[in-house]
């Protein structure tokens, strides 16, 4: 990486402008504007983004306000606050999300082997959805229940890093078994579900792929069990079982047998059922799987706390996508950047140092060599050691 590049622009670096534009070219604006680009317009949310900014009034200031730097960060049109929202409500918010799915890519390969237990399978996924809240007064097109508003931002996130391996942003009545339809379903990866994707359909369509499952059952499963085996209960474990179904609809569509392992949780004092449609891992690797999935909550957490998902800078819906999904690119840049400089400061620090250190011309492993971080508090929410 040059020296003469700010950090900004080596944390852009992830992607070639070139990439960028393959994204726009398939899904073409209906109305050529000269007066923003698209790139300068992308470069200018995740900028929003990564400095924490408050509104447009706010990005456009910083930005204009020294002209040589925003050059050097890769901004080749001057903003204004009536262009940059004008580009909010009118370039399509599909570009984004195309740039974040390439970026998961990238970020998926750099992380493919930070996996602490190698007992654990190499393809392991977590899905989870979480609601964005809106202001019915500003967002009426958001209209969930009663006189609240929200949008609903589903993860499928790779255990290995972790970092989202797919998203998708829906409307906040969309149920989550549905999903199950719709994530990319790789033969053999294994997918942790909480309760609410407790769908037989669905998780026969994840059967017929050749995947794997470990879900959260319900107490109202009606099933008998086939077989039993010994488990060693001072691991938690309370039994390991095939079961098949015995209800007349669940069984008819998933009428494979089933695992069911219950694993006695000592932190919340209850009992968890799993099932699973995989009998080959030992019984506490798939309490593990089960356990690994608050990774996807704790993605949620910290995305939501440290990027700008509460106030919004556009009031369409196609601004608010931008807006969510330019946040999801924010991540996958400053997680790429932890990998590719070899920073083994926590996801939060190095957020930190980027949007304080933003138009500095040094190497962004440079700044983590010359500052001394404190010991963060443990309350705090972190997704990297």
């Amino acid at each position: 990486m040059a020296t003469s590049s700010c950090v900004f622009a080596q944390v852009m670096a992830a992607l070639h402008p070139q990439e960028f534009a393959r994204c726009v070219e398939r899904f073409p604006p209906k109305r050529q504007t000269r007066s923003l680009s698209a790139y300068d317009h992308f470069l200018a949310l995740c900028f929003f983004q990564l400095t924490g900014r408050e509104g447009l009034r706010d990005v456009v200031a910083c930005l204009n306000a020294r002209p040589g730097h925003t050059y050097n960060a890769g901004f080749r049109t001057r903003l204004t606050r009536t262009n940059l929202a004008y580009a909010n409500e009118h370039r399509d918010w599909r570009t984004v999300a195309a740039v974040a799915q390439l970026l998961m890519r990238r970020a998926g390969k750099l992380y493919a082997d930070d996996l602490d237990d190698p007992d654990l399978p190499q393809l392991s996924y977590a899905l989870d959805a979480s609601l964005i809240s809106l202001s019915l007064a500003l967002f009426p097109w958001a209209l969930w229940r009663g006189p609240t508003a929200a949008m609903k931002l589903h993860c499928l996130l790779s255990l290995r890093g972790p970092v989202p391996a797919w998203t998708a942003i829906t409307e906040a009545c969309f149920p989550d078994a549905l999903m199950l339809e719709h994530i990319p379903l790789g033969k053999g990866a294994f997918y942790v579900l909480d309760r609410g994707y407790l769908d037989f359909p669905a998780l026969a369509t994840v059967q017929a792929a050749g995947a794997f499952f470990v879900v959260r059952s319900k107490c109202h499963l009606s099933f008998r069990v086939v077989a039993s085996r010994p488990v060693d209960k001072t691991t938690g474990l309370r039994c390991d079982q095939t079961i098949y179904l015995r209800r007349g609809r669940s069984r008819l569509v998933f009428p494979w047998p089933l695992r069911r392992v219950r694993v006695f949780d000592q932190i919340a004092g209850r009992s968890l059922v799993l099932l699973s449609n995989r009998f080959e891992l030992p019984a506490i690797t798939v309490a593990e799987l089960y356990r690994r999935r608050w990774q996807v909550e704790l993605f949620f957490k910290w995305i939501k706390g440290h990027l700008r998902l509460r106030a919004f800078i556009g009031r369409s819906q196609n601004a608010v996508r931008l807006q969510v999904w330019s946040a999801i690119c924010a991540y996958l840049l400053v997680a790429i950047a932890k990998k590719r400089f070899g920073l083994h400061h926590s996801l939060h620090q190095v957020l930190q140092v980027i949007s304080v250190s933003i138009f500095e011309t040094v190497p962004l492993s440079d700044l983590f060599n010359t500052h001394s971080f404190e010991p963060q508090d443990s309350s705090q929410l972190l997704l990297f050691a």
